[in-house]
């Protein structure tokens, strides 16, 4: 039976239009999602990614729950679902197998957009970018994640705009993934990574610095340091302490110092 929407409750909903809307332009020059096999996609990319805006606007329980609302909502029938609804089977599939290269395209645009519009603090200090490894829940879909019960087995590695407030890079690995190595593919040259001692390495150390990539990073208790040259601190700064220093872990003086 057809179904009209009016337009006030097109008024009512202006938080996924001002969500959608930005994505649109941020489409442009996307690789098309088509069918990998005979059968026609029952969920386009654009229907997708309208259903998840939806889902976490509306804070629907579950999947279950959302697919119900596409039911029934006037407005999410109209302007969410597929033109012929859509069923469990092909939306789980749709979720879980595909879209990942036309969402990263996306995100890309939509993050280098934003960087020009958002304003930039501590001009003084450069280019900060926090970069950090976290580990995340895992599930049976998560093919590439190598699940197993019981085990965090996916990572994501992200680097964040300081200065705007903004993720920079996400790359998202298996949850054995080392840290380190994608501190050289988040920092530009001219920026200044801000890490944790977990990424603590004397030749990454030595490397970043070739490729003109600078770091502000604490460093392990056991790190044996040799104090060169005391600098100057200046009344009232934060700074407690400068100094230039040869350092290095007790490990690798032994190894250069049999």
């Amino acid at each position: 039976m057809p179904y009209t929407v009016n337009p006030i409750q097109i008024k009512n909903t202006p938080s996924f239009w001002q969500l959608y809307r930005p994505i649109e332009k941020a489409m442009i020059g996307m690789t098309p999602l088509i069918a990998l096999g005979n059968r026609p996609l029952q969920m386009t990319f654009e229907d997708q990614l309208k259903a998840l805006i939806f889902f976490h606007l509306e804070e629907h329980s579950s999947a279950q729950h959302l697919l119900q609302v596409l039911n029934e909502d006037n407005f999410a029938r109209q302007f969410i679902a597929p033109e012929e609804g859509i069923k469990k089977s092909s939306f789980s599939e749709a979720i879980n197998n595909r879209g990942l290269e036309q969402l990263t395209h996306i995100y890309q645009n939509l993050q280098a957009d934003a960087v020009g519009r958002l304003p930039e603090q501590h001009n003084e200090l450069g280019e900060l970018i926090g970069i950090d490894g976290s580990l995340i829940d895992a599930c049976l879909s998560m093919q590439w994640a190598d699940y197993r019960k019981g085990a965090k087995k996916a990572k994501v590695h992200l680097g964040f705009d300081l200065n705007r407030s903004i993720p920079r890079k996400i790359f998202l690995t298996d949850g054995k993934a080392a840290e380190r190595p994608f501190v050289s593919l988040i920092l530009s040259p001219g920026q200044t990574g801000v890490l944790d001692r977990g990424y603590q390495s004397h030749d990454l150390f030595d490397q970043w610095q070739e490729d003109n990539k600078h770091f502000v990073c604490r460093i392990k208790a056991g790190t044996n340091k040799t104090r060169i040259k005391d600098n100057s601190i200046n009344p009232g700064s934060n700074v407690f302490y400068d100094a230039i220093v040869y350092w290095a872990t007790l490990e690798s003086i032994r190894a250069t110092n049999p």
